[in-house]
């Protein structure tokens, strides 16, 4: 139900987990998704689908992270996928459907009720109140800049080991670190470079197919930051980088055997992946299939399937193999100290997000559709503060709502 219901990208979505995985299923508390997000915050990929696979792992081990994993990416790739096959035969205008328009400031409010209930477990003494508002300020101004949130938090880390005697040490049980996965991570990204160029070089066939995996494996291991910096990355490799001169002259004998995608495809995807619930990530479905569209049905079901894997596993491999050694760090008082500066940045990451998006909705004009948006997020957040209905019944009503005003 979740993978199917929840619209907004990664800020909506941790909103969505809380009132579903924390209030509703009680599979987690609020301590430990907060601790999940902002330990995910720290690494690259796609954050919200590795909230998802560690609450997967704490309630049953490597399979069942595995399969919430697959449940979670599935819905969304799967559509993204289609719409690849269908980017030829749709008016691209009519995928700005007033169906989602309320989607944004719903949104909104999932992440005002997040921001709200991670405030109270995160922010209780003058140096987390401060780090919260330094990273709130920092984060808003460079939203955009993908190294922002990296920084604020070793910085927000660092801040509250100043201190040694307001937390002591404190043991925990250690986790066992399985070291495959790290093995894996590297290997299949040193191996995927090695295939890529040399399918360029001595011009492969189906060399494109080796190059998409290659791109997105790389986004998938080295972007920070989610969806709002993959897809800029997306557009400068896939849309800018084959008209340069430079790429033109490097590739000139083998140009049809380039990854080229129209500016205009770039957008339909973009703007649609915003649209449907699930991980922003699953653009690379969507991105796949248009690159071997030109090489036949088959191709383009490969290159759909290539781009959701590629992207998704590093994400994957890094979280299972990094989070029980950031388990058996957290016995030591200095790491155990930074779990608290890093939570008070990551709420002032999340209310930054907040207030960032409501910049992109109509709020402050004197227009019905104004007055709408700001029922709808204040709406969502009493609905999800004060009431047990599901956040499904809350998408679903705003989807209705965009449908019929």
């Amino acid at each position: 139900m979740h993978s199917l219901t929840a619209f907004g990208g990664p800020q909506g979505h941790y909103g969505m987990m809380m009132k579903t995985f924390v209030h509703r299923r009680h599979d987690v508390t609020e301590e430990e998704l907060l601790e999940y997000n902002s330990f995910c915050q720290m690494l690259p990929g796609a954050s919200s689908t590795q909230v998802l696979t560690l609450i997967g792992y704490k309630r049953g081990g490597v399979p069942l992270a595995v399969l919430t994993l697959l449940i979670w990416i599935l819905p969304a790739c799967i559509l993204m996928g289609a719409l690849s096959f269908m980017i030829g035969y749709i008016d691209k205008k009519t995928l700005n459907n007033d169906l989602f328009k309320f989607i944004q400031p719903m949104a909104v409010g999932f992440l005002a009720y997040a921001s709200t209930a991670s405030f109270r477990l995160a922010i209780h003494n003058p140096i987390t109140r401060v780090l919260f508002l330094l990273s709130c300020i920092a984060t808003f101004f460079l939203f955009k800049s993908p190294w922002i949130f990296p920084i604020v938090l070793v910085l927000g880390g660092l801040a509250t080991n100043l201190s040694e005697k307001r937390i002591p040490q404190k043991e925990m049980p250690s986790k066992k670190v399985k070291w495959g996965n790290i093995w894996l991570f590297a290997i299949i990204f040193l191996v995927a470079g090695i295939l890529s160029e040399t399918a360029r070089k001595h011009q492969w066939d189906n060399r494109k197919s080796y190059n998409l995996f290659e791109n997105m494996y790389r986004f998938g291991s080295l972007v920070f930051g989610g969806g709002q910096v993959l897809i800029p990355l997306m557009y400068e490799q896939f849309v800018e980088r084959p008209t340069t001169t430079q790429f033109l002259k490097k590739n000139a004998d083998q140009l049809e055997n380039v990854i080229k995608i129209e500016r205009d495809d770039f957008y339909t995807g973009a703007g649609m992946v915003r649209a449907i619930p699930g991980p922003v990530f699953s653009i690379a479905a969507f991105m796949g299939g248009v690159s071997l569209r030109n090489d036949g049905v088959q191709f383009q079901l490969l290159g759909c399937a290539l781009g959701m894997i590629a992207i998704f596993l590093p994400s994957a491999l890094l979280v299972l193999f990094f989070f029980p050694i950031w388990y058996n760090l957290k016995k030591y008082a200095v790491v155990y100290r930074s779990l608290e500066g890093i939570n008070a940045v990551v709420v002032g990451i999340m209310v930054a997000s907040t207030i960032y998006m409501m910049r992109d909705i109509s709020i402050t004009e004197l227009k019905t559709i104004s007055a709408l948006n700001i029922g709808v997020i204040v709406s969502t957040w009493l609905l999800l503060a004060y009431t047990r209905i599901p956040s499904p019944v809350i998408v679903l009503v705003c989807l209705l709502l965009g449908a019929v005003l």
